[in-house]
């Protein structure tokens, strides 16, 4: 079975629709494929409605969190599997991170206009197609200016990395995975050692999550180096993890495909087995 559990529809800061990312999958010989947009679960029903025969979907989402426990806060992605998404508590604080998400974008769209870059926010919100804005549909009105070239290049600091970036809400990471077991969700910390996306937390952190309920880490990642990739793994058999591995497909937005790196079917069953909140579609 080839089984890719981190994946980006246009209900965040993917290129394909949902409807669309399913067939990609299919395409793609994928057998599993989770739908882990950003802070939302506003993909689900398309992506249901659409699957491919013989396909199975994994409902989920990737949170937006913050690890308070340093010197300095730290984000990280949480992500959560076959979760309720009707739960109040975690459906509220989703819906508070996609309008910090919305109000950050405004911000940083007046930033460049202040600095005459005629970027507009109905155009970011006509391209980001109801889907929960991010920093992606600023680097593509910039694309379309011909100002840089790819999504990349506008993350850097001289664009949107740094110059015009605002910060934005999250969730304590602690709390996120408090909120997705209370809807019956599996916790699983993305790309946890992707240095090259910045700083990360220490091993330390990942052990204080295990004790909330951390269920395994996405050691398995296109941003992950072979030794960090190695260490992850090894904290995951010390800790009692599983060890999941994904695409993070975002379309054009990234060169990374669908099913660059994979789970293995037997965490797959795991994850189904631990959930309460949601099946798979299958």
């Amino acid at each position: 079975m080839r089984i890719d559990l981190h994946c980006h529809s246009t209900a965040s800061d993917g290129t394909s629709s949902p409807a669309g990312l399913v067939a990609e999958a299919a395409a793609a010989g994928l057998d599993v494929v989770a739908l882990t947009d950003h802070d939302t679960t506003s993909g689900w029903a398309a992506a249901i409605a659409a699957r491919p025969p013989g396909l199975t979907l994994v409902p989920g989402a990737e949170l937006s969190c913050r690890w308070h426990g340093g010197p300095w806060p730290i984000s990280l992605h949480l992500l959560a599997y076959l979760f309720d998404p009707a739960e109040p508590a975690l459906a509220g604080e989703m819906a508070r991170i996609r309008a910090s998400r919305e109000t950050r974008a405004e911000r940083m769209v007046h930033l460049m206009r202040a600095d005459g870059i005629d970027v507009t926010w109905a155009e970011v919100l006509e391209h980001a197609g109801g889907g929960t804005v991010g920093r992606p549909h600023l680097a593509q009105a910039l694309m379309r200016r011909g100002l840089v070239d790819t999504v990349s290049e506008a993350f850097l600091p001289e664009w949107l990395g740094h110059r015009y970036r605002v910060g934005k809400e999250d969730l304590d990471v602690f709390d996120a995975i408090r909120l997705v077991l209370g809807a019956g969700g599996v916790p699983v910390f993305a790309h946890p050692r992707a240095s090259i996306r910045g700083p990360v937390v220490p091993d330390v952190a990942i052990e204080e999550m295990v004790g909330e309920g951390l269920f395994g880490v996405e050691a398995d990642h296109t941003d992950h180096t072979p030794a960090e990739r190695a260490h992850m793994r090894a904290i995951a058999d010390r800790l009692g993890l599983v060890v999941t591995g994904s695409s993070d497909y975002h379309g054009t937005n990234k060169t990374v495909r669908l099913g660059a790196r994979t789970t293995a079917p037997e965490v797959f069953e795991q994850i189904v087995a631990a959930a309460t909140g949601s099946g798979v579609v299958a």
